[in-house]
């Protein structure tokens, strides 16, 4: 009887000395909440992994296939890396780009359109976010009625309204719309500077009144410069959108002249036939190295541009609530 009870306590001494170390080993495991434990930590990573993957394997693809020669593009032991960079791809890419000429151009459209809307959708953002007027919310339905509406449902009325206005084949149907507030992504513009205006205090507005500024110098004075992180967001976001933007040009622009790197980059695979005669046998898959540098020539100068204002732009995102 003694023994049974010595082999018992003996147990539960043992119990009482490994539930610590259980405990502790679940607390590492499991963690307190949903995102303290070692498993939940493991799971996020493998999602952010994957997404990751997702967005740099087409650039990872574009990168290896530009550096690839003819004989390597049809070598099937050869998938990524190839048996020697082959730079005469982006030097043809260049070539029929005619790339000076079309980043000079595509670089004038758009500075001038995103100038232009930044300026105008902070108006009319302002106007929606501090201004009482009759049919105000009727107004700011129509905006947000605008970002809805995908703009291949109404590019025949803008065509025939533009040819009526001879402005066919030239830059004004790409900037003309982005002075008045509208344009390319206009209305989400126009909604994130309202929601940036309304988180202000009203008390900065009052004061200025009182020290006899009008609408117009507190808006210049005041409300704009504490905009900066909305101001550096619709820009950016603005730019680049007017970099990439392929349809709107295509539509409106026949002369190939005036036409931007990305319309450029469609009529690539002709221009090079044209020149070099390097698809004599209709075998598009052949120049793909070639189309692969034009669209890195394309990308470049965005890249360049995300990195140097990167931090900027992250601290801009969180300042306008977009991140919320």
């Amino acid at each position: 009887m003694i023994a049974k009870t010595s082999q018992g306590s003996r147990a539960e001494t043992i119990k009482q000395r490994l539930k610590p170390k259980w405990l502790r080993l679940r607390s590492l495991l499991m963690g307190r909440g949903m995102r303290s434990g070692l498993v939940a930590r493991m799971i996020v990573m493998i999602l952010l992994i994957d997404v990751a993957l997702i967005y740099v394997y087409p650039i990872l693809y574009m990168l290896s296939t530009m550096m690839m020669s003819t004989l390597d593009l049809v070598d099937p032991t050869i998938r990524w890396i190839p048996t020697e960079l082959y730079w005469d791809n982006l030097a043809k890419a260049f070539e029929g780009l005619k790339y000076w000429h079309g980043l000079g151009q595509t670089v004038f459209i758009a500075l001038i359109a995103t100038a232009a809307q930044t300026l105008s959708c902070a108006v009319a953002g302002y106007g929606f976010a501090r201004y009482k007027f009759p049919g105000k919310n009727l107004l700011f339905m129509l905006v947000f009625l605008t970002f809805i509406v995908p703009p291949q449902t109404i590019v025949i009325p803008l065509y025939l309204l533009y040819r009526n206005f001879g402005w066919l084949n030239t830059y004004y149907p790409l900037i003309v719309p982005e002075m008045l507030g509208l344009g390319l992504k206009g209305s989400l513009f126009i909604i994130i500077y309202r929601q940036f205006f309304l988180g202000q205090p009203q008390s900065l507005e009052e004061a200025a009144r009182l020290d006899g500024a009008n609408s117009l110098t507190i808006f210049a004075r005041i409300m704009l410069p504490l905009a900066k992180p909305a101001v550096l967001v619709v820009s950016l976001f603005s730019f680049v959108w007017h970099w990439n933007d392929y349809y709107l040009p295509s539509m409106f622009i026949s002369n190939q002249d005036m036409w931007s790197l990305v319309r450029r980059l469609q009529g690539l695979q002709q221009t090079l036939d044209e020149i070099y005669d390097v698809n004599p046998y209709g075998l598009s898959t052949m120049t793909e190295p070639v189309r692969m540098a034009g669209a890195f020539l394309v990308i470049v100068p965005i890249l360049v541009l995300y990195f140097i204002a990167q931090r900027w732009f992250t601290e801009s995102i969180e300042r306008t609530g977009l991140v919320e």
